[in-house]
Parts: C-alpha cells; sequence; structure tokens
C-alpha cells in the first residue's frame, strides 16, 4: 500500500481577474498559505501557464516549478478538460463549445478539433517537462444528445459513434505514450466516457491502450445513482487521478436525476462544498489506499451554495484529515507471524 499525496487543489474554479487570482504567483500564495500542497493547473487559461512554451521549453518548465517548491507546491497534473471537449463535438452542440475556443477557429469544427488535438499534444510534451506521469481531461461527446433514447437510436450508431471517438483519441493516446503521461478521463455526464460501460465500450476500441486511464470523481457518480465504491473494485489499476468533490442527490416528487431544467441551487443532484453532500470520503480513501493509489487527492470545489473561498479554506484540511498514512506493518505481528515449516507440519498433522 501507498500513501495518497495532498491536499491539492484545482485552480480552475478560482482563478480570476481580482487579486489574489488573477496570476498564478498571487494564487499559489494563496493557496499555499491555506495548507495546500499541491496545485492542478487549467492549460486553457493563460494566467496559470503558456502551454505552448511549456510544450517546447524545459527551461520555462524547470522556473515555474522552482517557483512553486519555494512556496512548498507541487504540480499534480495538467488539465486539458475544456480541450478534450472539443475533440469531438456533436454539431447540436457546436455554438456552445465554440465558447471554449479561441476566435480563431470559431465557426470552423474542422479546424476546432485540429486545434484540440494539437492542445492535447501540447500537454503532453508539457506534462514530461514538468515530470509528471498523469494528466487530466474529458473525452468530448458524439453522442451525448442519443443518450436518452427516443426516438430509438438506428442500429450500429453506438458503435460508430465509439468507433470514430476512438480514432481520434488513438493518436492523442500514443502520443502521450510517447513521452510517458497517462490520459486520465474524468468520467461525467456530457461525456461519452460517462460511467463505467461506456468506458468500457472506449476500451475496447483503443484496443485497451494503457494510457487511457481515469480521472476519480465520485460527485458525477452521485447524481447518476451509480455505486462510487463499488467502481473503485472495478477499475482501480486504471485510476491515476482523484477529484475530491461532494455531491448530493434528494429527488422529489417532482424532479430526478434530470433535473427539469433548474438551475444547480434547485436541482434534486447538486455539487457541494466537501462535507456538506453525501459522498463517503472515509471509505473512498480506505479504497484507494488499499488499492495502492499514490497520486494526489485534488480539491475541486464546485458548490451551489457556499461561498468559493470558504469552500477552499475548509478543503485543505478535510483532505489532510482522510489522508491514511499507509501501514508497514501487519497489525498482528505481534503474534509471530515468522514462517516455521516444522510448525505448520504439526499443525497439519503431516
Amino acid at each position: 500500500m501507498k500513501t495518497i499525496k495532498g491536499p491539492a487543489i484545482f485552480l480552475a474554479q478560482f482563478l480570476d481577474d481580482k487579486a489574489p487570482f488573477n496570476t498564478l504567483d498571487s494564487i499559489t500564495d494563496w493557496v499555499s498559505g491555506l495548507g495546500y500542497k499541491g496545485i492542478q493547473i487549467p492549460t486553457w487559461d493563460a494566467r496559470a501557464i503558456d502551454l505552448e512554451k511549456a510544450a517546447t521549453s524545459k527551461t520555462y518548465c524547470d522556473e515555474l516549478t522552482g517557483k512553486l517548491a519555494d512556496k512548498g507546491l507541487q504540480i499534480t497534473e495538467l488539465s486539458t478538460h475544456l480541450q478534450g471537449q472539443l475533440v469531438a463535438v456533436n454539431p447540436a452542440y457546436d455554438a456552445g463549445f465554440d465558447g471554449f475556443a479561441p476566435d480563431s477557429v470559431k465557426g470552423n469544427p474542422k479546424a476546432r478539433t485540429e486545434w484540440a488535438i494539437q492542445q492535447l499534444k501540447w500537454a503532453a510534451q508539457a506534462s514530461q517537462n514538468l515530470g509528471l506521469k498523469s494528466h487530466a481531461t474529458f473525452s468530448g461527446s458524439l453522442l451525448w444528445h442519443t443518450m436518452y433514447p427516443w426516438p430509438q437510436r438506428p442500429q450500429g450508431l453506438v458503435d460508430m459513434g465509439f468507433t470514430e471517438l476512438a480514432n481520434r483519441w488513438l493518436p492523442i493516446l500514443n502520443h502521450f505514450d510517447e513521452h510517458g503521461v497517462d490520459v486520465c478521463y474524468e468520467i461525467h455526464p456530457g461525456e461519452d466516457l460517462h460511467d463505467g460501460e461506456t468506458y468500457e465500450m472506449f476500451l475496447e476500441k483503443v484496443n485497451n491502450h494503457s494510457r487511457a486511464c481515469l480521472l476519480y470523481d465520485p460527485s458525477h457518480f452521485v447524481l447518476q445513482c451509480l455505486d462510487y465504491l463499488q467502481y473503485i473494485d472495478f477499475y482501480h489499476e486504471r485510476i491515476r487521478a482523484f477529484h475530491v468533490k461532494d455531491a448530493e442527490f434528494n429527488p422529489t416528487g417532482k424532479q430526478g436525476v434530470y433535473g427539469g431544467y433548474q438551475s444547480w441551487v434547485n436541482r434534486a443532484g447538486r455539487f457541494r462544498s466537501l462535507g456538506d453532500g453525501q459522498v463517503d470520503f472515509a471509505s473512498i480513501f480506505s479504497k484507494l489506499t488499499q488499492y495502492g493509489f499514490d497520486g494526489w487527492a485534488v480539491m475541486e470545489w464546485e458548490c451551489a451554495i457556499k461561498d468559493p473561498v470558504q469552500g477552499a479554506e475548509e478543503g485543505a484540511p478535510f483532505i489532510a484529515s482522510h489522508i491514511i498514512q499507509a501501514t508497514s506493518k501487519v497489525f498482528d505481528d505481534f503474534a509471530g507471524g515468522g514462517a516455521d515449516i516444522e510448525l505448520n507440519k504439526r499443525i497439519l498433522g503431516l
């Protein structure tokens, strides 16, 4: 067993135009002061990192990690959630997802996809330059608009969709493999990879690629009524990243999983700050430790009720209190567990 690293924090929800959230230098002073030891960096935000420069300049990466080390911080992973989303976009969502793309490729889905793929490849190179082994992203989606099959999906549609998704991701996965980095898909509603079944379908299409791994975030499973603890039993060998994020699901006589088009605060299923939801983090940390996960426990703050600053302040001690120092000895060693062949034979009557 190994000890999970942490606490860490995903910067995406905190970067802002106001100090101390407007520069990497000031926001890392803030998170370090709260007790965090790691940061997950959103690569689409130029306030946090110059992705192309990180991909092409080891010197830039060394200077970045050095400055963070002086504050007691490490980079846990880079994130390309928004760029990964744009690797595969159904035309029904073009207008919405164009907002994630630079102006130069908006309105041009082919160019937008090519831009996204290049971003992912830079992320692989940047991760290697930074000494990182895991990378956080989304899969994108071609099929989500058919999630509830009405009208019925045409025969072969799902297979074709996953074949195309795999064709887009295989060169990216191979590129990450060349740079020694795992691609950790956050399994998430809105993505074609949104539960265990869809992940397995994708994994089959990419020939069980060793770099097609997982970012585990239990909040998205609470909102799907999925057993998030058994999920760890199924997929622990592929879990290489971890978002510590809480959620609650309180169905009523008026709405359930789909939320009735309500705002987040009025949905039956909603994200909450750590400790305010229904996720059994004690069991999660136990299972991940049991299976030898030694990556980072990264707080992703999203809450419909609580202020983000309060959420961040509470997050570091919450994670720290759940990290289990993995034992290096068997608890009943005192009873004399050494092997004695002759004693064993006598006990067995041999």
